[in-house]
């Protein structure tokens, strides 16, 4: 039966009385931890106490990587921030800005910590923010393995394979240079080589045979044409097949410098070779052709390492347009979105590649190593030996062996930072940015993109 409307009006006051009481005591009905704490405030026993970075360049390379420190003794974590053409932005993002705003936070939160970080500045999804949050991200998952005693890929769900398979680099002014270089790494146990090339005359990405600028141009302008480097890439790997036969597998970077058309061409060219994957046919601006490309060859893809955000990979990997992913996994904000990316990409049947080149500090590395043991639909990984100068810096650098990477069994990462070793590698002064990528033009003067 119907109430009264009286009946219904004093219902409705009642519960607007509730509501008032509720939300008084609010502080006393927060979510509890199992000690009757509030379960978001920071525990008298550990909170963060200070954030700092350190810059470094042990093998020239500008490495930024980022302290927490906390209230335990002793405790704290490593993890790696590096944006190498733009790391004084990143420090200034980390001590600045987020450095304040972690201060009295509880460590062990990672995953609020890494949203509200993300969400602090209001704008977004850009990698000076993604990278100082990647720092933050890191020495958090190292400061929760220390504090269960583990390395960072148990946390992830322990190991499900015993190590990451390599690919090594090999390049050569001729063809002759590259298959000598190829061997090279074939004799220390690589399976997997990235293969390329100089284009005589010119400033090809991976291998430069590059003149002088034509007399029109800056005198600091390395030059670049399309059309000659996607005539030459096709005869390379028929070179390589047939010197080094089908068991090696063979990679190659076109590192986006031709067009949608050019690389519909070379993507077919390059078929009968059987390459391992050829990484970054375009630029980002420039996914939807992967369209046209997946529909057309059956040359595997992979992509990935400029992008920044979701939004720049979901349509690659739902339509399954490519086979590896390449991200950064500082440039998309660490380990924390990292694990969620590699989770993503298994239900399509995209495997992880994760960028590891020489602007990665071996905190980055050994992430990437914790995914690569962690994740069923690991892929390959690219390679970076550490120099002896960066070894010393960091103590604890992850060991390679027979074209493998292997984790550390200590907890945490394993790797630690010789503080006073690490300032006498200071950042050249002057430029205090990488303006290379900027200087690659057509003859007619067209910047080439990237």
């Amino acid at each position: 039966m119907r109430k009264p409307r009286n009946a219904n009006r004093r219902d409705f006051i009642r519960q607007a009385m509730a509501g008032t009481a509720i939300a008084g005591l609010w502080p006393a009905m927060a979510p509890k931890n199992a000690a009757g704490e509030d379960a978001f405030a920071p525990k008298d026993s550990i909170r963060i106490t200070d954030v700092k970075t350190i810059c470094t360049a042990p093998e020239r390379i500008r490495l930024v990587v980022v302290k927490v420190e906390t209230s335990d003794p002793g405790l704290f974590g490593w993890g790696c921030a590096t944006f190498t053409q733009r790391p004084l932005t990143v420090k200034t993002a980390v001590e600045e800005y987020l450095r304040p705003f972690l201060i009295g936070k509880n460590p062990d939160n990672i995953e609020d910590l890494w949203q509200s970080m993300y969400v602090s500045s209001y704008w977004r999804n850009g990698p000076v923010l993604n990278n100082a949050i990647s720092g933050v991200d890191m020495a958090l998952w190292d400061i929760k393995g220390k504090r269960a005693g583990m390395p960072v890929y148990q946390l992830l769900g322990g190991r499900c394979r015993i190590a990451a398979d390599l690919y090594a680099h090999a390049s050569g002014r001729d063809f002759q240079e590259v298959e000598d270089s190829v061997r090279r790494w074939m004799e220390k146990g690589y399976r997997h080589v990235r293969a390329q090339v100089a284009i005589k005359g010119y400033s090809a990405y991976g291998a430069s045979d590059a003149g002088e600028a034509a007399s029109n141009l800056p005198p600091d302008t390395q030059v670049f044409e399309p059309a000659a480097y996607v005539r030459t890439i096709p005869k390379l790997f028929a070179h390589l097949r047939e010197k080094l036969g089908d068991e090696i597998e063979l990679l190659h970077d076109t590192h986006e410098r031709i067009s949608c058309a050019q690389a519909l061409q070379l993507g077919k060219a390059l078929e009968e070779y059987n390459l391992f994957f050829w990484e970054d046919p375009l630029p980002p601006e420039e996914v939807d052709y992967f369209r046209q490309i997946r529909s057309q060859t059956s040359t595997p893809l992979a992509m990935g390492e400029l992008f920044n955000n979701p939004h720049e990979w979901l349509d690659l990997i739902s339509e399954r347009l490519i086979d590896y992913i390449r991200v950064h996994l500082s440039q998309i904000g660490g380990l924390t979105p990292g694990r969620k990316l590699a989770a993503l990409t298994e239900h399509f049947g995209v495997k992880t590649a994760w960028h590891g080149p020489g602007d990665l500090s071996p905190f980055g590395r050994a992430a990437n190593v914790a995914l690569d043991l962690a994740c069923y639909n690991f892929g390959i990984q690219e390679q970076h030996i550490f120099n002896e100068a960066a070894q010393e810096v960091f103590p604890g650098c992850l060991k390679i062996e027979n074209g493998y990477e292997y984790a550390n069994e200590e907890p945490g990462w394993g790797i630690d930072v010789n503080e006073e070793k690490a300032k006498k590698f200071p950042f050249r002064e002057s430029p205090s940015f990488d303006m290379s990528w900027g200087r690659v033009r057509r003859r007619d003067g067209t910047i080439v993109r990237p």
